[in-house]
């Protein structure tokens, strides 16, 4: 079986659908406020469903079957700790947004520190989220790849240009609502895919739990006392709530969403109740991946794979009924699409909000600011494409493109949690802490001796270390604040 004309109607139809979805939703746009924060009107339940869709990126469809595949449910206590890195989003973080009228998590930092220290954070992001996201987009090629004689270049080219249309007109209320959407197609996908799947499989769920259950693939908590594996129980919950409390609580990405909802009970509700979507949509992805590999044992593949990320999309055009292939990959596409939009749009506001404004704009008119920030967008577009280019040799998509931020979201957490302390932290003291959490993490991963589920703990740790002993061996020589 292949990929047949009607699936490649509807997976066009959904493309071009979304283009043109974006663009009519987006009208009307005034200023920064609506470009940005969809001026601050966004129901609470489409931020939640927003929140989801955002984080659940190509890597997380095509890449949690893969590690499931390859090894058990150990991640899911990973999103245990999601859940409460959420929590403490909720109760601690999200306040200090509601508090006065920003655009940026960075001019929070810019109030409590100064300039420098907002600028440093803000390009820490940029270059994160920039490299992160370019992962996600390289896998979205990669998956179409798979089922086409396209390039996963060109591949990526395409999905980038349709991506960049929508969000460039459309803002960040065509970012929201197209979330929304995405969520209910990937998710259709997903749970088609599961049916199908456990339909082909000779003996059905019964002969899953046969083969699975001797190899531990059911397995959920590992109490293992290491520091090198990545899925335990201490992982999960202290180093997966420590990723969360930084993606959730200082990623502009994620801050943007809080601030278009426009006030913080709604936030909050909306955080919460992606916590639980979350893990829902990652127990079924998982378990796709235990399926998958049952389905493989009955029926092997004509050749070994030398990415295993590629095992779903395989499936998804060897075995799907017309149509249906067409309907999961433009899932597949939707979860990558919801994710490079609030990406490029989130990068945009940065870029316009913590630099352009500040030093090379200062003083001009609303519409001048939303000229320049469809520029900014269409300039990320074209970064976002360049780096996806660059990730096709970077090892398998799933744990690169969160490797890749928990690096730097330490120090951004580590900074934001010196802030709400009451001792006051001099700007100078704040920048070491960052330099040194940041380098640290650096040594740490080189190393390979600490999983990447405890980077973002660890860096948070030594960025507060650092900039609290900073302040106290500089006191003396610090002014008291007036």
């Amino acid at each position: 079986m292949e990929f047949t004309v009607l699936d490649y109607a509807v997976l066009f139809f959904y493309l071009i659908a979304s283009a043109v979805l974006g663009t009519l939703i987006g009208r009307g746009q005034k200023n920064i406020n609506d470009y940005f924060l969809a001026g601050k009107r966004v129901p609470w339940w489409a931020i939640s469903f927003s929140i989801v869709a955002t984080e659940t990126s190509t890597l997380t469809f095509i890449g949690a079957p893969a590690i499931a595949y390859t090894g058990n449910l150990t991640f899911l206590q990973v999103i245990v700790g999601y859940f409460l890195g959420r929590l403490l989003v909720s109760f601690f973080l999200l306040p200090s947004y509601f508090k006065g009228e920003i655009q940026t998590a960075y001019e929070v930092l810019n109030l409590r520190f100064g300039r420098q220290v907002q600028n440093f954070s803000a390009f820490l992001f940029q270059a994160s989220r920039s490299l992160a996201d370019g992962v996600r987009l390289f896998a979205t090629g990669l998956v179409l790849s798979v089922v086409t004689d396209i390039s996963d270049q060109w591949c990526v080219v395409m999905i980038g240009v349709v991506t960049i249309i929508y969000t460039l007109y459309g803002g960040m209320r065509a970012v929201i609502w197209n979330d929304v959407i995405q969520l209910l197609i990937y998710l259709t996908g997903a749970t088609l895919a599961f049916f199908i799947i456990l339909d082909r499989i000779p003996g059905g769920w019964s002969e899953v739990v046969s083969l699975a259950t001797p190899l531990n693939k059911f397995q959920f908590f590992d109490f293992t006392l290491s520091f090198s594996v990545a899925y335990t129980f201490w992982a999960g919950l202290l180093g997966g709530s420590f990723i969360t409390f930084a993606t959730h609580g200082t990623d502009q990405m994620m801050v943007q969403r809080y601030l278009a909802c426009g006030n913080k009970k709604g936030s909050q509700l909306a955080l919460i109740l992606s916590g639980f979507l979350v893990f829902g949509q990652f127990l079924l992805f998982l378990v796709i991946g235990v399926m998958l590999y049952a389905f493989y044992q009955h029926f092997p593949l004509d050749q070994e794979l030398k990415q295993m990320d590629r095992i779903f999309p395989i499936f998804i055009v060897q075995q799907m009924p017309p149509g249906v292939s067409g309907l999961i990959i433009a899932a597949i596409f939707a979860a990558a699409m919801s994710t490079l939009s609030s990406s490029l749009n989130s990068l945009a506001s940065s870029s316009v909000n913590d630099f352009y404004k500040n030093y090379w704009g200062k003083g001009l008119t609303e519409t001048h600011y939303l000229k320049a920030s469809r520029i900014f967008t269409l300039a990320w577009g074209a970064v976002l494409i360049g780096i996806s280019m660059m990730a096709r040799n970077w090892g398998e998509v799933l744990e690169v493109g969160l490797t890749i931020t928990t690096i730097t979201m330490g120090s951004i957490l580590g900074i934001f949690l010196l802030g709400l302390g009451r001792t006051r932290i001099p700007e100078g003291a704040a920048l070491a802490g960052m330099m040194a959490g940041l380098v640290t993490m650096l040594v740490v991963h080189m190393s390979g001796t600490i999983a990447w589920t405890w980077y973002v703990l660890v860096g948070t740790a030594v960025t507060l270390a650092v900039g609290i002993i900073v302040t106290l061996i500089a006191k003396p020589h610090v002014s008291s604040p007036t």
